[in-house]
């Protein structure tokens, strides 16, 4: 099934000068050098707030506090990013990110800052006057929508049913105006697969092929490390496998489903080929609503692994701090990854960062 964006893989293969820094640096063992390796990937969570209270969601622990960031720090935050290599902001997190105001404004400044944004969202709160700016300066932007019928989206999004006729809605006037204006911004889709909507897969690749939608993903559950609820930690996706075939025939050239099969098969696994976490405190971060930033999304309101907050110092004072050089040292010396979620979103970076640190007998015979 076709995966143009790569989503069920990693791109960090496209960015060989940063992986080859942090190589000859960890090689070296040099924190000097270290400390400069600047996230390429950043996701950022505006809005601690949200006016959906899903039932897979992986942040509950959070508690959706209605908490803010300040909008000329972060403007700044994304600045100081920028020139420091940051290359892209993804706007999502414990809330809803759309929920925080001028988010259109953040994204066209962080385009003339040169960081890439794009925007995972329940959509809901869309407001129609913001839809050129994010249509205009966004990479992509990915709904998240779990349900095929207004009355299923309802139970696992634990919404109002018309809150699925608004997401189409607000789906067709983006894709209209994107259409009318040439525009290269991404619109897509995703689905948690559970046994409450696996029934309804096929029936939502319609909806949003018949939208307009650049594609629809299909992702597998994975249990947060601190999420209160457990519901889903014990599904079995090899009794949805078969859900690919018949996807694929929803497929179009202007249309993909991308069935993350690759990602499900590693629930039967349960066991990574690599033996610790390279890409963290590296390739990617997180900030949080409250400012704080974070080395890895799996662990927040972990003092372990946070670096210090955008309200008292600039992201290049936080990157390059003592407190990182801690979290580094926790991390290469007593983070056993056996307790880490299965499927992190660097799981398949941390797949090949390993494979690079781990040479073979053939490996010069390319």
């Amino acid at each position: 099934m076709s995966d143009k964006y790569s989503i069920d893989s990693h791109k960090l293969i496209l960015h060989p000068t940063r992986v080859a820094d942090w190589y000859k640096a960890k090689q070296d063992d040099d924190w000097e050098k270290l400390k400069s390796i600047y996230p390429i990937y950043v996701e950022v969570s505006p809005f601690g707030g949200c006016n959906h209270r899903c039932t897979f969601c992986a942040l509950d622990y959070m508690g959706y506090k209605n908490i803010s960031l300040e909008y000329e720090t972060l403007k700044n935050t994304m600045t100081n990013m920028g020139e420091n290599g940051v290359k892209s902001v993804m706007f999502a997190g414990e809330g809803e990110p759309l929920l925080f105001k001028n988010l259109d404004k953040i994204c066209e400044h962080a385009t003339s800052v040169g960081v890439d944004t794009a925007i995972t969202t329940n959509f809901v709160p869309l407001k129609k006057q913001n839809i050129e700016t994010l249509m205009t300066h966004c990479s992509w932007i990915k709904v998240s929508l779990n349900a095929g019928s207004a009355e299923n989206y309802a139970k696992i999004h634990r919404a109002k049913e018309r809150d699925f006729d608004t997401v189409l809605s607000n789906l067709r006037t983006a894709i209209d105006y994107k259409r009318k204006h040439n525009l290269k911004c991404t619109l897509g889709a995703q689905m948690v697969l559970l046994p409450d909507n696996m029934h309804e897969a096929i029936a939502l690749a319609k909806i949003c092929r018949e939208i307009g939608l650049d594609y629809l993903v299909i992702k597998p559950y994975s249990q947060h490390l601190s999420s209160i609820t457990t519901k889903y930690e014990t599904i079995d996706y090899t009794k949805m496998f078969d859900l690919e075939k018949e996807l694929k025939k929803v497929t179009t050239q202007d249309f993909q489903v991308v069935f993350r099969a690759n990602t499900m098969q590693k629930f039967v696994t349960k066991k990574q080929p690599y033996t610790k976490c390279n890409s963290t405190p590296f390739f990617w971060g997180y900030i949080a609503a409250d400012g704080k930033v974070f080395g890895c999304s799996a662990y927040l309101g972990k003092e372990e692994f946070c670096y210090g907050s955008i309200y008292d110092n600039t992201f290049q004072e936080i990157w390059e701090s003592d407190k990182r050089k801690e979290s580094y040292e926790f991390v290469r010396d007593k983070l056993d990854i056996k307790d880490c979620r299965i499927n992190c979103r660097m799981d398949e970076v941390n797949r090949y960062l390993f494979r690079l640190t781990d040479p073979q007998d053939h490996d010069n015979f390319i």
